[in-house]
């Protein structure tokens, strides 16, 4: 029987002529020396500016889609941060966040901070927005505003807003103040 199988072989690979390297051919182009040294050495050249911003995202506060967020720096008065969480100290600037990336929220919320005190403002709305990821996990952008905000030093505290300005899916924050001379308050 392994004569007979030996034989079929054969006469099946009749005028075959043997590979003379032993490489299999994967289909891809061969590599050009010189274009992989210049794609090494563009890689190591960042065409992008570090910023340092001072705000780390190595410990991101965990926080749920209804989850109201409260935090005040020490020192805040109580009487500032009441008026705050009822909405009675009105907002002079407003950020939407929603459907950003993570760096993009952070660039745009560290620029919007800088220009509000640039201007003096004392309190402004994040909307951050609250929907839950798709993964199931907790609401991003939510999660990392709160960790952001603490870590600002402008920010002197912040609660989440009214229903009417956008309830847990935002925050009402209150930034420092230098006080520009000549004004009345």
């Amino acid at each position: 029987m392994q004569e007979d199988d030996f034989s079929l072989f054969k006469s099946a690979v009749r005028g075959v002529k043997p590979i003379k390297h032993d490489r299999a051919e994967t289909g891809k182009a061969r590599n050009n020396r010189e274009q992989i040294a210049i794609r090494r050495s563009n890689a190591t050249v960042s065409n992008e500016t570090t910023r340092v911003d001072g705000l780390s995202d190595q410990f991101v506060i965990d926080v749920g889609a209804e989850d109201e967020l409260y935090w005040a720096r020490d020192g805040v008065q109580d009487s500032q941060v009441r008026k705050l969480k009822a909405g009675q100290i009105p907002f002079e600037g407003s950020l939407d966040l929603h459907g950003m990336s993570v760096e993009k929220a952070r660039e745009l919320l560290w620029d919007f901070i800088a220009e509000a005190t640039r201007l003096e403002v004392r309190c402004v709305r994040v909307t951050h927005g609250k929907a839950a990821r798709v993964d199931g996990k907790r609401p991003l952008i939510k999660s990392h505003v709160n960790t952001w905000l603490r870590q600002h030093p402008q920010v002197l505290g912040f609660t989440s807003c009214l229903p009417r300005h956008g309830g847990t899916g935002a925050l009402y924050v209150m930034l420092k103040r230098t006080m520009l001379e000549g004004r009345d308050e």
